[in-house]
């Protein structure tokens, strides 16, 4: 005679979490908890180990990802300390993440682009004679680059920098430079090719001669055109992707 099981179903285990990752969150909820600044010094990890109940090598293993993720960092014969704020961390993994997914490129320049037009009328308001004295000679070395044909990231990257310097926002600068680096991070490790670097020199050229214009509205879309550049740009390398449909199984 079988026997029957009552029909309510088994609720499903959930897999504890690994031991060093709940020391990680322990440690970070610490810091947060105790509001520690950056510079503070954590306790020695033994005296960690022994509060928290684990061995040095589970605190060891969990210091290293928070390293990572850039919340703490360990100074040789000293000791573990919070670390100061960096978007470095962000940035590593950002870059890394998108190193071949165009499409997630192309979503994260448009969030870039949008900032950039919807603040470029600020700047027009609040930029000075010696911030535009200084983007030109950004653009002249751009124009002297890209007359030899050669890239100019390192310049493209001081131009928008101080394009939007004059506003005085450290949070946007430092977010700018998380899209920025990430973007060309990837284009370098894509070798995507710019076919036209006179013509991104003058995009950048024709913005400060907005600025100094004092012309919203043209700056607004000198920028808007820059911008359409790139998007050229990632279309111009973009692969096209292949039919599954379309391919022969091999022997």
């Amino acid at each position: 005679m079988s026997e029957t099981f009552p029909r309510s179903s088994i609720v499903r285990l959930h897999r504890p979490k690994l031991l060093h990752v709940s020391v990680q969150e322990s440690l970070k909820a610490y810091i947060a908890d105790n509001r520690l600044a950056s510079g503070t010094p954590l306790p020695p990890e033994g005296e960690l180990a022994a509060q928290l109940g684990v061995s040095r090598g589970s605190v060891r293993e969990a210091i290293r990802a928070l390293e990572s993720l850039g919340i703490v960092e360990s100074r040789r014969g000293i000791g573990v300390f919070v670390a100061r704020f960096s978007f470095a961390p962000l940035l590593d993994n950002l870059a890394f993440g998108l190193r071949d997914a165009l499409r997630e490129i192309a979503e994260m320049l448009q969030i870039r682009r949008t900032l950039e037009v919807a603040l470029i009328g600020e700047v027009v308001a609040e930029v000075s004679d010696a911030d535009i004295a200084a983007l030109r000679r950004i653009t002249d070395r751009m124009q002297a680059r890209a007359l030899r044909g050669e890239s100019f990231a390192e310049e493209d990257q001081a131009f928008h920098q101080a394009l939007f310097a004059s506003l005085g926002n450290a949070t946007l600068l430092h977010l700018m430079d998380v899209f920025w680096l990430a973007f060309f991070k990837v284009a370098a490790d894509l070798t995507l090719d710019n076919p036209n670097p006179v013509a991104t020199w003058r995009d950048h050229h024709g913005i400060v001669d907005a600025l100094a214009a004092r012309d919203a509205a043209g700056a607004r879309a000198r920028l808007e055109q820059h911008y359409d550049g790139i998007t050229r740009l990632l279309a111009h390398n973009r692969a096209p992707c292949p039919d599954p449909t379309q391919q022969k199984e091999t022997a």
